[in-house]
């Protein structure tokens, strides 16, 4: 199947090559003339516009958004809605705000546009593990793209099936879902994010605790001197603790138990707030993820050690690198 690409940084240009791999094609654009000739030497079609982006996708078109959230993909998404047609799919898979996701929909529905939103989650690692999509907008869109989001997701692989969910949708299983229309999608991976800083705080929070079991305010009988790495690395190998964040904390640990290349800063691309907006709306109390999100706002006046671990799992994940 055919896909259109716009952005082809750290995740959109390894949605590609996953996309290649499987045997479909892709027409990309990206602002950076060397980002699209990377990728027609691995197999894509380039356009150096995105006049020439659309003019080179076979119709009815369906054309994925990976931009960062904001005004460049609001602007994308404008432009796109007039130079495509009615049966065509716009597709959203940055993390955009849902409620911005419910406009656009609604504004390109007079044209016959379908506008999908998807939350993709597997940062630079989805090349080889898979991207975990969360999936907004109608039904027949979905089904028509449903090709590209079975080889993008990570399949079910060696994780046992859960008990229980016999006769339910199996896409959940593989790695995808159909959250519901558009702006769910995006609503599902907000909630995600909002969750992932929690999860993080919890860690950074915890190895803190140990990297100071030593310290001078401990009676001298008292104080350990604890090998941190090597807790991460037992707590990944049978405990209740173990996840995905704790391997990269155990692989940044391994390479630098200091974490000396880590300012301390710790950034938030706006899901954790729209998390909590959401929460205030819904009159939902979220004290872990508000606690989480003023962690981060706090680590910019002065960094912990807490706060360097938690840039190190955000450059593990995603990388993402902060500001010095």
């Amino acid at each position: 199947m055919q896909l259109g690409m716009i952005g082809l940084g750290r995740m959109g240009g390894n949605i590609v090559r996953r996309l290649l791999r499987d045997g479909h094609t892709a027409v990309v654009f990206d602002q950076n003339p060397d980002a699209v000739a990377s990728l027609v030497a691995e197999g894509a079609v380039g356009a150096a516009s995105l006049e020439e982006f659309v003019s080179k996708l076979d119709v009815p078109r369906a054309a994925w958004v990976m931009l960062p959230a904001g005004a460049i993909t609001e602007a994308t998404v404008a432009k796109l809605g007039d130079l495509m047609a009615s049966d065509d799919v716009i597709i959203d898979g940055g993390n955009s705000f849902y409620k911005d996701d419910i406009r656009r929909a609604a504004e390109l529905k007079p044209k016959g546009i379908h506008y999908v939103d998807v939350g993709t989650s597997g940062g630079v690692w989805g090349l080889e593990r898979g991207y975990c999509m969360m999936i907004g907008g109608d039904t027949d869109a979905l089904d028509r793209l449903d090709p590209i989001f079975k080889t993008l997701a990570p399949g079910i692989g060696t994780i046992p099936r859960t008990p229980g969910r016999d006769g339910r949708d199996a896409r959940a299983e593989e790695g995808y879902i159909h959250a519901g229309p558009s702006g769910a999608g995006h609503f599902v991976k907000m909630v995600h994010n909002g969750i992932e800083y929690g999860l993080m705080q919890a860690y950074a929070e915890g190895f803190d605790i140990l990297k100071h079991a030593n310290s001078k305010d401990l009676p001298e009988g008292q104080r350990f001197d604890l090998n941190i790495g090597d807790i991460a690395e037992v707590w990944r190998r049978g405990s209740v603790v173990s996840s995905w964040l704790l391997d990269l904390t155990a692989g940044a640990l391994a390479g630098d138990e200091n974490l000396t290349d880590f300012s301390g800063f710790v950034a938030d691309s706006g899901e954790g707030r729209w998390t909590l907006n959401a929460a205030i709306e819904e009159s939902v109390p979220a004290n872990v993820l508000s606690a989480a999100l003023y962690a981060r706002f706090r680590s910019r006046e002065d960094a912990s050690y807490a706060d360097k671990l938690l840039s190190a799992m955000r450059k593990g994940f995603g990388g993402h690198v902060e500001p010095k």
